[in-house]
C-alpha cells in the first residue's frame, strides 16, 4: 500500500474490560438484520432488476440454452481444426472441413429424423348441441403449361 493510504493505528483511548469489549465486538460485527417496518400494501416503489438471467418462459429459455451451447460447440470445433491446420503446416483446408462437418451434418440429419418420428398427438373435439360433419375427398389434377385445377369429388 502507498503511504499516504496506509491507515494509523488507533491509540488505544482506554482500555475495556473483556465485558465491554464482547459487547462492542457484538455491536461492530453485526451477523444479522431484520427491518420490522410493516410492508406497504400498494405503492410505487419501482421494480428492482434482480441478478441473474432474466425470466423468460420456458420454450425461450430452452432456445437460448441449446443456442449456447451450440455456439460452444462450434468454437471448440472451430478451433480444434485450426490447430490441427497450424501444427500440421500441410492440412488441406477443404479436407479439414469435410472431416469435421460430416459428424455435424450426421448429428443434424440424425436430430431432424428424431422429430419426425414422433407419434402424431391425440385430437380430442368436444361439441355441444348438434353437428354436421362433412368428409369428403377431393381428387386435384393440375396440367398443362396455364394451370386449370380441377376438382373431382
Amino acid at each position: 500500500m502507498h503511504p499516504n493510504t496506509t491507515p494509523e493505528p488507533a491509540a488505544p483511548a482506554a482500555a475495556l474490560t473483556e465485558v465491554q469489549a464482547e459487547a462492542e465486538a457484538r455491536r461492530l460485527i453485526a451477523t444479522a438484520y431484520r427491518d420490522e417496518t410493516p410492508l406497504p400494501a400498494h405503492g410505487n416503489t419501482p421494480p428492482v432488476t434482480q441478478p441473474g438471467r432474466p425470466p423468460m418462459s420456458q420454450g425461450a429459455t430452452d432456445a437460448s440454452i441449446l443456442m449456447l451451447a451450440g455456439g460452444a460447440t462450434t468454437a471448440m470445433v472451430g478451433g480444434t481444426a485450426a490447430v490441427l491446420m497450424y501444427l500440421s503446416q500441410f492440412a488441406d483446408p477443404l479436407v479439414c472441413g469435410l472431416v469435421f462437418g460430416a459428424p455435424t451434418a450426421l448429428v443434424l440429419a440424425l436430430a431432424r429424423l428424431t422429430q419426425r418420428a414422433k407419434p402424431a398427438p391425440d385430437v380430442h373435439q368436444h361439441y355441444t348441441g348438434p353437428v354436421y360433419q362433412d368428409q369428403r375427398n377431393v381428387h386435384t389434377t393440375t396440367r398443362g403449361v396455364w394451370a386449370k385445377t380441377n376438382n373431382h369429388p
